[in-house]
């Protein structure tokens, strides 16, 4: 379960990388993907820098072999496409899209989250968490 979990945090953390990437060199096609459109060109450079950050957090955590707080993280980050859903539900966007996309996302995140929070610390680590001389 855990390697399922590296997987599924690091894919968490580089998918909104991409669509930050995509918001900000083509902010008109991602944002008929994301469920709306905008007619504002400044929408599309904040939302492409919101998800770039989000991304950079997790995968920094992680990179850092902080689980726990990628865990806590995540959970908190589930917010963001909770918000997106009902943004694109609340301004002409479609259910299948609201729903299909971002509530999918939601998901899959409080199930990562959930996943991060309850895993054990390995042997290896709570004996490298002693001090020296600790060991029996």
């Amino acid at each position: 379960m855990r390697r399922f979990t590296t997987v599924l945090t690091v894919l968490l953390g580089i998918f909104p990388l991409t669509f930050g990437v995509r918001f900000l060199f083509d902010g008109p096609g991602a944002g008929a993907g994301y469920g709306i459109t905008a007619a504002a060109g400044g929408f599309f450079v904040a939302k492409g820098i919101r998800d770039i950050v989000l991304g950079l957090n997790i995968l920094a955590l992680f990179a850092l072999k902080q689980r726990r707080a990628t865990g806590v993280l995540m959970a908190i980050t589930t917010l963001v496409p909770i918000v997106d859903m009902i943004t694109v539900l609340s301004h002409g966007g479609t259910v299948a899209t609201a729903l299909g996309v971002h509530g999918l996302t939601a998901l899959v995140m409080l199930v990562d989250a959930s996943l991060l929070l309850r895993e054990r610390r390995t042997v290896e680590a709570v004996e490298a968490a002693q001090p020296v001389g600790a060991h029996s």
